[in-house]
Parts: structure tokens; sequence; C-alpha cells
């Protein structure tokens, strides 16, 4: 294997933490054959990890869960994250669920000033708190061990109180005919209540969410004002949040 190409694959890894084959092969333009002989003496060697089809380096698997996730496609999220910023003003308020979609928002909020923040991720809060001259106010209750955020009857009668400029959250699963849904009971249910909360309405994923469902439905696709993700969607999502009179915006380095 080329030197040139071990440095690629090195680089990918640094920006998007796990990385699968397939995905590998394409951003590089070769077989999948030839990347499979590419990285077989890298994992020999022990500079990078198989993980379930795809590789990881090995200094990342001993992170918390949420960290972990935090690192799976980080280059996409960050451009997510980095589109939606520059439409919040400062001075503004907004909500953000927990997710690491929104983790990566609110560390490009960071330059901003004044804001007020509501949340239920220790995450968040912990990120824009004390910059700024930002007020941020933070759901209570027990913090979930994997993610560090507060759920339940508490976090959302706390949340409830406040009325925001932006309400923005990190989507589990979106399919045509279920809109977004959730694995768990408690995220679906804080999640519909933030977005219940904004005066604009805004749901922010990558691409690997589209065409999955979960347990628990969040909302349908008129539930929210805006999707704003790194690629197209299928045609059967693009086609049914038309009909649902949502709009969708593909974020780029250039927008």
């Amino acid at each position: 294997m080329s030197s040139k190409r071990r440095g690629e694959i090195r680089r990918l890894l640094q920006d998007e933490g796990t990385i699968s084959i397939a995905d590998l092969a394409q951003k590089l333009g070769v077989s999948l054959e030839t990347i499979r002989r590419d990285v077989k003496p890298m994992t020999d060697a022990g500079a990078v990890t198989r993980v379930h089809g795809a590789i990881g380096l090995p200094q990342h698997l001993g992170e918390a869960p949420f960290e972990l996730r935090m690192r799976e496609n980080a280059g996409a999220k960050r451009l997510i994250a980095q589109w939606v910023a520059r439409t919040i003003q400062n001075g503004e308020s907004i909500m953000l669920d927990t997710g690491t979609t929104t983790s990566f928002l609110a560390r490009e909020l960071l330059q901003h000033r004044n804001l007020t923040v509501v949340t239920n991720s220790s995450d968040i809060a912990r990120t824009l708190a004390t910059v700024n001259g930002n007020k941020v106010f933070m759901a209570g209750g027990e913090l979930r061990s994997d993610s560090g955020a507060a759920f339940g009857g508490s976090a959302i009668e706390f949340v409830n109180r406040f009325s925001v400029a932006h309400a923005v959250i990190s989507v589990g699963a979106l399919d045509a005919s279920e809109g977004i849904t959730d694995y768990d009971l408690a995220e679906a249910e804080f999640a519909r209540t933030v977005l219940s909360r904004g005066a604009r309405k805004t749901a922010i994923t990558d691409a690997t969410k589209f065409g999955r469902r979960g347990l628990v439905q969040v909302c349908d696709l008129g539930g929210f004002d805006e999707l704003v993700t790194d690629q197209q969607p299928p045609d059967d999502i693009i086609q049914a949040l038309h009909a649902a009179g949502t709009k969708v915006t593909v974020a780029s380095r250039h927008s």
C-alpha cells in the first residue's frame, strides 16, 4: 500500500472517528478489495481497529459511549452544526436536546454572545455556560450515565416554562411514513417537547439516520419547520417532506 493512501486513511479517521470500509473505498476511489488489503496490515500492526464492518482509531475505544458517538460521522455533524450556527444571532434564545449533533452545534456557538440556552444536556450546558455572557438553564433530574442528560417528568416540566426563538433537536431515525422516531421513550418525549417550545423548529441529522425507524414517534414530517442535513435525503423522504411543507436544507461548506 502506498504511504500516501495510508496517510489519507489516517486523516479520514481523525476527521470521522470511525468509517465503514465501503465509505473509505468510495472516498479514496478504490475497490473494496483494495481497501481491505490496505487496512489489513494497519489492523495487524494495531494502528487501526476493526469494528462491525468499519475501522476506527484504537485510542477512541476506551471512551464513554457518548464520546464514541461524537466521533461517528464527525465531519458531517460539524458541517451541519456550522450551517445552523450561522442562522442564530447574538442575544437569541435556543433550546437544544441532548445528541451528538446538537453538541457539535453548541461548540459552533462558542463565538456567539449573550445567548439564552435551555437544554437537558450537561455537555451542552458545560460548553456554553461560562462564556460570552450566555445564560444557560439546564433541566434537572437524574443524569444518564451514557450521555450525562436529564430526562423524565421534571425535565419536561422545566423546559415547558420557556419559549425560545430556536428549538433544535437531533434525530435518531427518520423515514417517509413515520417521520422522526427515537429508540427511547423518554428521549422521544423530551425532543417532542423541545419542538413545541420554539418559534423556529429545526431537526438536524446526518444522512446515516435516513430510512431508519425507531420505536417511538417524536413527530411526523409536518411537526417541524426545517430539516438540516449533510446529504440529499432519498426521494421518498424528500417528497414526503415537501408534501408536509417542511423545508430541506443540505448544508455545504460554501452555504
